[in-house]
């Protein structure tokens, strides 16, 4: 038995000088002291022993087991140190090489958008104001002049959470709200941008989630020209200084009279294309005075005061601006396609 464990004790420091993982190392333990080894088999065999041989042969055991340990202890802090050299070395940094220029951000088309605009409008007198999104029936329709049974109703198919709070199908509420706040102050000139939420099938013209912008101005002796007026300084500025504007007769249920509001085409200039079908026009929003109805729910003296009002799709402004035919480009995050509207890449 001597001889044995003599022998376990050179066998196993021949094959430590071999090893060169911590996972061989892990299987030559399990080798020389698992349940199955030859030291604990010998250890186990003890009891066959005479009384006088067994305190001899346990000592020998122990000293072989403590030196093999020993042993394996050492080697496992050195294989430990050279798998984290190892390691620096793979995640060295030459820092000598040139650095790489990091990509910056840039502002999406849409926001772009949204503050030419919003700088348009702030230079002719308006102020940004802010919104929810989720909104009481009563300012989506109701106190913009489409009661419960209203059919025009349909024209908007809309996310309920309940049967009195909705995901707003358009940024007129925040015009409602802003008037009550501030009843009976005027002149009122305001201007919000913000996310709108339809029921649409996603297609290149139609999203079920949109930008939309409006603008309300709220006076005495406000008339239509004002509002043309308005809108042609818009134009001019947003699409160009030879801009002319059209206005064709419309309904909105919050605004009488109403307006479709076309631009020259921006591509044909006026003489006719397949974009603007040869008319030569491209409608781009709609607008129309306050319906006396509206003010006098926001709590205005129709008879006092008169308003107007206009609503656009920011992504129908971009597409126009910019040459974009599909709506869908704006949210799938393409970066080829945002490259296009940043100097910093």
């Amino acid at each position: 038995m001597k001889e044995q464990v003599e022998r376990i004790q050179k066998q196993g420091l021949e094959q430590l000088v071999n090893i060169r993982s911590l996972s061989e190392l892990t299987e030559l333990r399990v080798g020389c002291f698992g349940k199955k080894s030859e030291l604990t088999t010998l250890s186990r065999a003890m009891g066959a022993l005479s009384k006088a041989e067994r305190p001899v042969m346990g000592q020998l055991i122990n000293d072989v087991r403590r030196k093999l340990e020993e042993v394996c202890g050492e080697l496992e802090q050195q294989l430990k140190h050279d798998e984290r050299q190892a390691a620096l070395l793979d995640d060295a940094i030459d820092v000598t090489l040139p650095g790489r220029k990091p990509g910056l951000g840039s502002e999406h088309p849409l926001m772009r958008t949204i503050r030419e605009i919003q700088d348009i409008f702030v230079g002719l007198g308006f102020e940004v104001v802010e919104g929810p999104e989720v909104e009481w029936d009563y300012y989506n329709f109701e106190a913009l002049n489409l009661p419960k049974n209203h059919p025009a109703r349909d024209m908007q198919d809309t996310f309920y959470i309940t049967e009195e709070i909705l995901m707003r199908t358009q940024t007129s509420p925040v015009q409602i709200r802003t008037m009550e706040q501030r009843k009976p102050e005027v002149p009122l000139r305001i201007i919000h941008a913000g996310r709108v939420y339809r029921r649409d099938d996603d297609d290149a013209t139609h999203s079920h989630a949109f930008m939309q912008l409006e603008a309300l101005v709220v006076d005495r002796g406000v008339r239509m020209s004002d509002l043309k007026g308005t809108l042609l300084a818009f134009a001019r500025q947003m699409f160009g200084p030879e801009q002319q504007i059209r206005l064709r007769p419309s309904f909105f249920p919050f605004t009488e009279p109403s307006a479709e509001v076309d631009i020259t085409c921006i591509l044909c200039r006026g003489s006719g294309c397949r974009v603007c079908k040869n008319t030569g026009w491209i409608e781009i929003l709609g607008a129309g005075m306050v319906h006396p109805r509206v003010l006098s729910m926001a709590g205005y003296d129709s008879e006092q005061v008169q308003g107007f009002a206009v609503g656009m799709g920011i992504e129908r402004v971009a597409m126009l601006k910019y040459g974009i035919e599909d709506i869908r480009t704006f949210y799938t995050n393409d970066i080829r396609f945002l490259r296009q509207f940043s100097s910093k890449w």
